[in-house]
């Protein structure tokens, strides 16, 4: 069986799964090398594993950095709009091979990984500035 390249895999998935835009698998393979790299892991053998969790943290830290603010208007685009949306592209490329797996891997591991509002917006809202405890009331001295 010739193995086919990254963009056959990709374009045949793509058809079977119309749900996310081919940069949103892009972005996930990139994503996965970004965490492999934070987290400091050989790049190549068993110890490589990215568990589900590392992976959906790597992926959102790497979404800030790459879209700052616009990160969630730009994962919306393609289709993602949660994190089991991670979960589904992750799958779809180790069904396609991809992307490997452990015996342990389940698609559920990326179920509710975390509310994206939280974080992809809260990041970048402004900080409230610290009051300091007499900056709530005037100053009066006691010999007005």
């Amino acid at each position: 069986m010739k193995k086919i390249s990254f963009n056959e895999a990709l374009a045949q998935i793509i058809e079977d799964d119309p749900r996310y835009d081919e940069q949103a698998y892009m972005f996930v393979r990139e994503g996965l090398d970004f965490t492999i790299k934070a987290l400091n892991k050989p790049q190549a053998g068993p110890a490589r594993h990215v568990s589900g969790k590392e992976l959906l943290d790597g992926l959102r830290i790497h979404a800030i950095n790459e879209f700052g603010p616009m990160a969630l208007r730009v994962l919306n685009t393609w289709g993602i709009h949660d994190t089991m949306d991670f979960g589904h592209i992750v799958f779809n490329m180790v069904d396609k091979g991809i992307l490997g797996k452990t015996d342990e891997d389940r698609r559920e591991e990326f179920k509710d990984g975390y509310d994206f509002n939280t974080a992809f917006i809260e990041p970048f809202h402004p900080s409230k500035p610290k009051q300091h405890e007499n900056s709530a009331s005037p100053h009066t001295d006691a010999g007005d």
